[in-house]
């Protein structure tokens, strides 16, 4: 079951999602669900990638840079 929600657009933002869900037969609640759920899902790919990369070691500036050097990237 859906919920409801008083969402306020800016003026061409509504605009541009009225055009969008006309030109797609879509509605304007199917269009934000769809980005709201797509912005969640790159947030927890990111929060997923972070934590897998948090048990590495660091390295300093200095580092980095020799390392870039040494391989060629810079």
């Amino acid at each position: 079951m859906n919920k409801r929600a008083t969402i306020y657009f800016e003026p061409d933002l509504h605009r541009v999602l009225r055009i969008k869900a006309a030109s797609t037969g879509r509605s304007i609640s199917a269009l934000v669900n769809e980005a709201v759920r797509e912005a969640l899902r790159e947030d927890r790919e990111d929060l997923a990638a972070f934590e897998e990369r948090a048990a590495e070691p660091t390295i300093t500036y200095a580092a980095l840079l020799e390392d870039l050097k040494a391989h060629g990237k810079i």
